[in-house]
């Protein structure tokens, strides 16, 4: 996985979520979501969808959770602006 594309990675996620959600220990999920992010960082809907499951998972990891959801936001604002 660590050098899988982005897209493979969040095909894995989405499907292994979908299967079931408490399969894939956090830590599997936190790290495949951050490898996908950190390859494509401009992708607004990716963040989102990393600061969903970042909310999902308790309290520790809120923080980061509204930092992604910002970063999401400001990149579909700046996206919608040109």
């Amino acid at each position: 996985m660590t050098f899988a594309d982005p897209a493979d990675i969040v095909f894995m996620l989405q499907e292994e979520l979908r299967r079931d959600w408490m399969a894939m220990p956090v830590w599997a999920r936190n790290l495949s979501f951050r490898l996908a992010c950190l390859q494509q960082p401009d992708n607004a809907e990716l963040l989102r969808e990393a600061s969903v499951d970042l909310y999902s998972v308790g309290p520790d990891w809120d923080a980061r959770a509204r930092e992604l959801a910002e970063q999401a936001r400001e990149l579909r604002t700046c996206r919608d602006d040109n």
